[in-house]
C-alpha cells in the first residue's frame, strides 16, 4: 500500500550539518560590516549599592576608542519599566542597563565602551575608575530562606503547586513508615558554546538588522521596538543558527539593549559579545532548597506527600519555575500538601535553563522514593509500579497517553536491574564500590500557536519558512522530513528558511514545543497544498483523479497517485501547469484550540522516562564515575531517532553535570561568584561520560499535537542525577541529599 511517509521517522542525518561543519554556518558575533565597532562591557565590582562617581576619561584618551556610556550620557529610552518586558519574563521589574546609578547585582553593566576593535574597547574598559557606595547585602540562600514568601503574581505560563489535598501532615505523622529529607542544588550558570551576542547592522537607510544570540527573533524584536520606540519594520532580527540555546536566550539580554543602544547613537554598526567570564553574571539556574516528606504503609502505597521548595530570585523579579508540582503528578496519594517559595537575594534574575525546575523538584522526590524503597525494602521500580499514577491527580484529568510503566519494563531489562543486589556496598570489583540507581522523569509536552508557510515552485522545489529559530536541536531537518513527506519530494527538494523576525509567526523557542508547534504548522501549510494540488489536478481533461478525494491518493515521487492504483496518477508540476501556476503558496498556524489539535484542555500531556545508572567509586579515594546510564523515554512520535537520540544523549550529560560537577560557589562576604570560569567551574568533559543507553518506548499519542509529537529537548535531564544520587547510596550506603556530590561529600563519615 502506498504511503507518504518516506522520511519521517527515519534517522535522517542533519540538513545543516555539512553547512556546520565547514564553517560555513554564521553566529551572533560572525557577522560583519565595513563600519563595524565593538563594544566592551564594564561589570560591578559590587552586589548592591549605587555608583558615587565614574571616571571615563582616561577610557576615552585610548586611541581607536568612539564612545563610552555609562548611566550618566547614555541615550534616552523607555521610560516605564513594562516596555522592557517580553513574551517570556516574570512578574516585577525587568532589568533595564546603564538606567541609574543603582547597583542590583554583582557584575550588572555599568558602562559600555566602544572602539574600533574588540582589544582596544577591552583594553579601554580596564580604566574605567569607578566609585561605590555600598548597601549591606544578601547572596546566601541559606539565610534568606527564613524570609522565603509564596509569590504573589503567578509567572504567565508556569502554573502554581495545586490546592491541598486532605491533610498531608496528619496523615504523614500516622503513617507506618516515614522518610523526610532535605535536598540541595546549587546554582548553575549556562555555559553554552556559543556565548551571548548581538551583532548590529545599521542600513543606509536606519533601519536595523540585528544578528542576535536568542531563542526568539520575534521576541528579541518586540523588545527592541519597545524600548527604544522603533516601529517592527525598522527592526529586523536574525538567528538562522544558535550555538545552544538551553532557555539562556528565552529572553533579550543586556548585550542586546547596549549594542543597539550604542548603534542607534553612534548611527554605525556595532557588535557586543560577551566573554566567557560575563555570563557567570547572566541567565542561572536557581539554586533550590527542597523539603520532602513522604508517608507510606507498609505495603510501599503513598500515603502522604509533602514536598516544600524554595528557590533564589533576584531583588527585582519573581523568577518561577515548575518544582514541586512533580510530586502530585507522578504518584498518587490521598493526602497531598506541595508549596513552592521565593527568597530574595542580590543576584541577577535567575532564568530558565534545561527542563526549569524539573531536575531541581524531582532529584528531591526520587531520592526520597529510594529512601522509601531501602525502609520498606522494596525494589525501586517495584515500588514505582505501586504507586503509578493512572490520571494526573493534580489537574484531576486523564493523560493524552502514558507508557512509563513500559519504560521501567525495557529500561529494567536493557540495564539488568535484575541482577542488582539490594544491599547497599553489597556490589563490587577490586577496589571500586558498583552502585545501581534508578529514577522517573517527567516533562510537560505542549504546543504552541505558530504559523510556516510553505512555496512549491514548478521545478519541484518546496520553500519552508517559519521565524522559528533552530536552537541546535535539528528543527531545520524535521520540518524538511515533514514536509518532503507531505508532498512527496526529496528532501534534497525542500529547503528551510528559520530564525528570521519577517517569516511566519512562531514563539520562542524552548519547552520541548518546538518540533510540536512548528512541525504541525508545516504539516497544516503542506497539507493546504495538498489539497489545492489535487484540486487542481483532478481539474485536468480525462483525469485520473478527477473524483479522488485526499482520503483516496498519496503523494510520492513528486505525483498524485491513487492509492488503489498507483499507475494512475498526475506529476505535481502537471497539476500546477493545469492551473497555470508557476507557484503555489500557503501560509497556516497550528497550535492549540486551532483544527487539528483535540481534546486541548480536557486532558493532560506530559513525557516520561526512567532513567537507569551504574556509578563505580574508588572506597579508598572516593573518585566517582558514572559508567552506565539507560535512559528508556515515552515521547510520542520520534519524527528522526538520530537526532532524538542526540537530544536524550544530551540531556543525560547535563544530568551528570548536576549530580557531580556543576556548582555555582559565591562568597557570601562579597557577594560575587568566585569560579567565574570552566577552568573552575566545571562541566562534564569526554572523560566524564561513558555508556549512554536511549530507548525510544512507542507511543501514540493524537491528542498532544496534530502530528503526535510531545518534544524530547528536556526530558533527558529530568530524573538522571535522582538516578545517580541513588546509584551512589547503593554503593557506599550514605545518602548525599546536596548538589554536586563531590568527593569530600562522599568520604565525610
Amino acid at each position: 500500500m502506498l504511503k507518504n511517509d518516506l522520511h519521517v521517522g527515519a534517522p535522517r542525518s542533519r540538513v545543516d550539518g555539512p553547512t556546520k561543519v565547514t564553517g560555513q554556518a554564521t553566529y551572533a558575533a560572525e557577522f560583519t560590516t565595513p563600519d563595524l565597532a565593538h563594544g566592551y562591557i564594564v561589570e560591578s565590582a559590587i552586589p548592591r549599592g549605587r555608583i558615587r562617581s565614574i571616571d571615563i576619561r582616561a577610557a576615552e584618551a585610548v586611541p581607536g576608542v568612539i564612545k563610552v556610556f555609562t548611566h550618566e550620557n547614555r541615550p534616552r529610552t523607555a521610560w516605564f519599566s513594562f516596555s522592557y518586558q517580553d513574551m517570556v519574563g516574570p512578574p516585577g521589574k525587568p532589568f533595564r542597563p546603564l538606567y541609574s546609578d543603582e547597583i542590583q547585582y554583582s557584575g550588572q553593566p555599568i558602562a559600555l565602551v566602544v572602539a574600533e576593535s574588540f582589544d582596544v574597547a577591552r583594553h579601554a574598559a580596564s580604566l574605567v575608575a569607578v566609585a561605590y557606595e555600598r548597601t549591606e547585602h544578601e547572596t546566601d540562600l541559606g539565610r534568606a530562606r527564613h524570609d522565603s514568601y509564596e509569590p504573589p503574581k503567578k509567572r504567565l505560563g508556569i502554573a502554581p503547586p495545586p490546592k491541598p489535598r486532605g491533610d498531608a501532615a496528619a496523615a504523614f505523622g500516622a503513617a507506618p513508615v516515614r522518610v523526610a529529607g532535605e535536598y540541595a542544588i546549587a546554582a548553575e550558570f549556562h555555559n553554552p558554546m556559543e556565548p551571548h551576542a548581538t551583532t548590529v547592522i545599521r542600513g543606509e537607510d536606519g533601519k536595523l538588522t540585528v544578528h542576535d544570540k536568542t531563542q526568539g527573533v520575534q521576541n528579541s524584536q518586540a523588545y527592541v521596538a519597545s524600548v527604544f520606540g522603533l516601529s517592527k519594520d525598522d527592526v529586523r532580527v536574525v538567528a538562522p543558527f544558535v550555538g545552544g540555546g538551553f532557555g539562556s536566550g528565552l529572553r533579550p539580554q543586556h548585550q542586546l539593549f547596549l549594542a543597539v543602544m550604542a548603534s542607534l547613537a553612534l548611527e554605525r554598526s556595532v557588535r557586543v559579545e560577551l566573554t566567557r567570564q560575563q555570563m557567570f553574571g547572566h541567565v542561572h539556574r536557581p539554586e533550590t532548597i527542597n523539603l520532602v516528606s513522604l508517608g507510606a504503609g507498609e505495603d510501599g502505597k503513598l500515603r502522604s506527600i509533602q514536598h516544600q521548595a524554595i528557590a533564589a530570585t533576584s531583588r527585582f523579579e519573581d523568577h518561577q519555575e515548575v518544582v514541586v508540582n512533580w510530586s502530585g503528578l507522578l504518584y498518587p496519594a490521598e493526602h497531598v500538601d506541595l508549596r513552592y517559595e521565593l527568597a530574595k537575594l542580590d543576584i541577577y534574575s535567575p532564568g530558565d535553563m534545561r527542563a526549569p525546575g524539573a531536575p531541581l523538584g524531582v532529584f528531591a522526590l526520587e531520592s526520597a522514593m529510594d529512601e522509601l524503597a531501602v525502609s520498606t525494602g522494596i525494589d525501586p521500580v517495584e515500588l514505582r509500579l505501586r504507586n503509578y499514577a493512572e490520571r494526573d491527580e493534580n489537574e484531576d484529568k486523564p493523560f493524552t497517553s502514558k507508557e512509563l510503566r513500559e519504560c521501567y519494563r525495557q529500561g529494567a531489562e536493557r540495564f539488568g536491574w535484575s541482577r542488582r543486589d539490594p544491599r547497599p556496598g553489597s556490589m563490587r570489583e577490586g577496589h571500586e564500590l558498583i552502585g545501581w540507581g534508578m529514577a522517573s522523569g517527567v516533562w510537560e509536552a505542549n504546543m504552541m500557536k505558530t504559523s510556516a508557510r510553505a512555496k512549491l515552485t514548478a521545478d519541484g522545489r518546496l520553500a519552508i519558512a517559519c521565524a522559528t529559530s533552530d536552537i541546535g536541536t535539528g528543527t531545520y531537518t524535521i520540518l524538511a522530513q515533514i514536509a518532503a513527506d507531505s508532498l512527496g519530494l526529496p528532501m534534497e527538494a525542500v529547503e528551510v528558511s528559520l530564525g528570521d523576525s519577517t517569516l511566519p509567526d512562531s514563539p520562542v523557542q524552548g519547552g520541548s514545543w518546538t518540533a510540536a508547534s512548528a512541525g504541525s504548522a508545516v504539516s497544516a501549510a503542506c497539507l493546504s497544498l495538498r489539497k489545492e494540488l489535487l484540486r487542481l489536478a483532478a481539474k485536468i481533461d480525462g483525469s485520473p483523479l478527477a473524483e479522488a478525494g485526499l482520503g483516496d491518493v498519496a503523494f510520492t515521487q513528486g505525483s498524485i497517485r491513487l492509492i488503489a492504483d498507483p499507475g494512475r496518477a498526475v506529476p505535481l508540476a502537471q497539476a500546477l501547469a493545469a492551473g497555470g501556476k508557476e507557484s503555489l503558496e500557503a501560509t497556516e498556524s497550528a497550535g492549540p484550540g486551532l483544527i487539528g489539535m483535540m481534546l486541548p484542555k480536557s486532558h493532560s500531556s506530559y513525557t516520561h522516562s526512567a532513567v537507569f545508572a551504574e556509578v563505580r567509586i574508588d572506597e579508598d579515594l572516593g573518585v566517582l564515575r558514572v559508567t552506565r546510564i539507560v535512559s528508556a523515554v515515552a515521547a510520542g512520535r520520534i519524527l528522526n531517532p538520530k537526532t532524538a537520540r542526540s537530544q536524550i544523549l544530551g540531556g543525560v550529560v547535563w544530568g551528570v553535570g548536576m549530580a557531580l560537577h556543576e556548582e555555582g560557589m559565591t562568597d557570601h562576604r562579597l557577594g560575587r561568584v568566585m569560579n567565574h570560569s570552566l577552568a573552575e567551574y566545571h562541566v562534564p568533559v569526554n572523560a566524564d561520560i561513558h555508556d549512554i543507553e536511549v530507548i525510544f518506548v512507542e507511543e501514540e499519542d493524537e491528542k498532544t499535537s496534530p502530528i503526535g509529537v510531545k518534544g524530547l529537548g528536556e526530558i533527558g535531564v529530568v530524573g538522571t542525577a535522582a538516578a545517580i544520587a541513588n546509584a551512589v547510596h547503593h554503593a557506599t550506603g550514605k545518602r548525599i541529599r546536596n548538589l554536586p556530590i563531590t568527593i569530600d561529600k562522599i568520604l565525610a563519615g
